[in-house]
């Protein structure tokens, strides 16, 4: 009999132990998240990677369902080193990490999907298991909130990256429009505006609804290191939901997005902020707006993977989490 060979790729449906660094090529195997082990069991998940790929809701351009499977794509270029540029560590060191696979809904009734979403999420969130989202199109946060809020207590702060509020009117109580979510939220008291930021904003909306609001300017202007200092104080020791639109980020450094503003954060900005706030209490994120047929190169799922992964490094560290 011949002996089993040392190494066997597709990391992602043979590994057994989620704490394991894969030896793969970056352009052979399955991919997964970080070449993360795909799971469906969340009783020995600390995080669970579950991309939904939802993009029924947007008002521009289409792409962004095909985001969660984009993103994971270019992120086994990121899944080798033992740990994060920028960082001391690497969160697959300190947390059992699973790739969950992507949520399962019924396309062909689109106004129900945002309830699915939130019971499949509140399932998940009963496991104890920290929950990182791959979308799809903004609107998903919505529910995510509403499962996040009602498991750990609304209303809940929220941190969030984007180049539009979102927190525009709607004329339906039951619209799916990714530019509303957050004043619904807030109407329903999932969200809390005095004590949540916004940066990177770059599009005119005349009604914030309390929220407190660095702007891309205000970035460009002030700095990282302020703007890390005001989005701390205004977060405190809140419960943080972490969200982050891609178009945040300047075309320039993310073309593939349904909603393009000129004059956003570079890379560079949007990383350091994000490792400027190590050590709040983040009990969820997203990674939203990922619209592949539109990207050159792989240049903006790679930005989505990258900064992905340093949300799993301030799960890593949220204080709530240690106890």
């Amino acid at each position: 009999m011949v002996d089993k060979p040392e190494m066997w790729g597709d990391h992602a449906v043979t590994a057994t132990d989620l704490h394991v660094f894969p030896q793969e090529v970056t352009y052979a195997g399955v991919p997964s998240f970080l070449r993360r082990p795909y799971r469906k069991d969340l009783s020995d998940v600390d995080v669970a990677v579950v991309g939904v790929p939802f993009d029924t809701a947007t008002t521009n351009r289409p792409g962004t369902r095909f985001g969660p499977r984009g993103i994971r794509t270019a992120s086994v270029a990121l899944a080798f080193e033992e740990k994060v540029y920028g960082w001391d560590f690497h969160p697959v060191s300190e947390m059992k990490i699973a790739d969950h696979g992507d949520l399962p809904f019924d396309f062909a009734k689109p106004a129900d999907v945002p309830d699915q979403i939130e019971k499949y999420f509140t399932w998940m969130l009963e496991h104890d298991a920290m929950v990182l989202t791959l979308g799809g199109d903004h609107f998903i946060s919505y529910p995510l909130i509403k499962a996040h809020a009602n498991k750990h207590g609304k209303p809940i702060s929220m941190i969030h990256f984007d180049a539009h509020s979102d927190t525009w009117p709607d004329e339906h109580d039951d619209g799916v429009n990714h530019g509303t979510m957050f004043w619904h939220a807030t109407r329903e008291g999932f969200l809390k505006p005095e004590t949540s930021a916004q940066v990177g904003l770059r599009t005119v909306n005349d009604d914030l609804m309390g929220f407190n609001v660095f702007d891309a300017p205000y970035v460009h202007s002030h700095g990282v290191d302020k703007v890390i200092a005001e989005v701390r104080r205004v977060v405190g020791d809140e419960l943080v939901y972490l969200t982050f639109d891609i178009d945040c980020l300047d075309p320039s450094y993310a073309p593939g997005t349904g909603t393009p503003v000129c004059g956003g954060l570079t890379s560079h900005q949007a990383r350091a902020i994000l490792r400027g706030l190590e050590g709040i209490n983040i009990i969820g994120a997203d990674l939203v707006e990922v619209s592949p047929p539109f990207d050159h190169a792989e240049i903006t799922a790679l930005a989505g993977a990258t900064l992905a992964q340093d949300f799993l490094c301030l799960m890593a560290r949220a204080p709530w989490r240690q106890g």
